[in-house]
């Protein structure tokens, strides 16, 4: 039974930071298609940052600079590394993973806030 299980979300203040981590059962990372999605209240579900099964990083324009995804192979997990966050990346963040034949496993969410 394949799993994906994100951590790491709460509230934080504006110019604040957070890691996200999913973690992975029954699948592995490597060799697939990985991303990092939020929606927010009232918003479609928008692609954050990925990875592609080559190692190529892609980012929303509105993190670049701030969010950084990686990899951990030995862990069998990807994170999400947020950094001078605004009340703008407030959202339920998910993790994606896509099969080479574009079936695709998601998390569950966390929430992350971030308000003074």
């Amino acid at each position: 039974q394949v799993q994906l299980v994100e951590s790491g979300g709460g509230l934080v203040q504006p110019g604040g930071s957070l890691r996200l981590s999913c973690a992975a059962s029954g699948i592995t990372f490597s060799t697939n298609t990985i991303g990092w999605y939020r929606q927010a209240p009232g918003k479609q579900r928008e692609l954050v940052a990925g990875i592609s099964p080559y190692g190529d990083l892609s980012y929303a324009n509105s993190v670049k600079g701030r969010f950084t995804i990686s990899t951990d192979n030995a862990k069998n997990t990807v994170s999400l590394q947020m950094d001078n966050l605004q009340p703008e990346d407030t959202a339920v963040y998910y993790c994606r993973l896509q099969l080479p034949s574009f079936f695709v496993y998601w998390g569950q969410g966390t929430q992350v806030t971030v308000s003074s």
